[in-house]
């Protein structure tokens, strides 16, 4: 096998207050689970833990992440008090490769349909990030967001913990018709 495992450890922390779609938060967790990032959670929740859309967009990763849950948000600034907070917003007032990540800081990511609550932004102004868009489009699908930041955030790291390098597996595939275009 090219590459190498490294030794797993948690290099960056991935948080969703109020997550709603299912599908999302299982393709996050996805990511959590190959980049080793912890998943936080935030309640309430708009789906079950046990949501068939959520297992089936993590497939079998689950027991590859760490994911803890919080009731509320306040519990997790408690918890958290003295992490390196990024806020991920539409309302930020610069763009998130602009920022220093270190290892063990926490991105931070709001509902869906409407983001982070504003009163929390005001306090964090200066911690608050966003993915350049165009400015006619309102935002872009939180599991590519997460995504986005968190492989910007571990660039940064030089992707350290993470296999560089993959290797073709050698299964027999039959002949394509695609294969005669490359």
């Amino acid at each position: 096998m090219t590459g190498t495992r490294k030794e797993a450890h948690f290099i960056m922390n991935i948080v969703l207050v109020y997550p709603e779609i299912p599908q999302n938060t299982g393709n996050i967790a996805r990511t959590c689970a190959a980049t080793g990032a912890k998943l936080h959670l935030i309640e309430p929740l708009g789906f079950k833990l046990e949501d068939k859309y959520l297992k089936r967009a993590g497939l079998d990763y689950w027991n590859m992440m760490e994911m803890q849950i919080y009731p509320d948000l306040e519990h997790f600034l408690k918890e958290n008090k003295d992490g390196v907070l990024h806020f991920a917003t539409t309302k930020a007032p610069r763009d998130y490769a602009q920022v220093s990540y270190g290892v063990d800081d926490f991105i931070v990511f709001g509902q869906e349909t409407r983001g982070l609550p504003e009163n929390l932004l005001e306090k964090a102004y200066d911690r608050c990030i966003r993915i350049p868009m165009r400015a006619e489009a309102r935002s872009l699908n939180l599991s590519n967001c997460v995504a986005i930041v968190l492989y910007e955030a571990l660039r940064q790291q030089s992707f350290s913990c993470l296999d560089g390098a993959g290797h073709l597996t050698g299964r027999d595939e039959k002949t394509a018709p695609w294969l005669d275009y490359i």
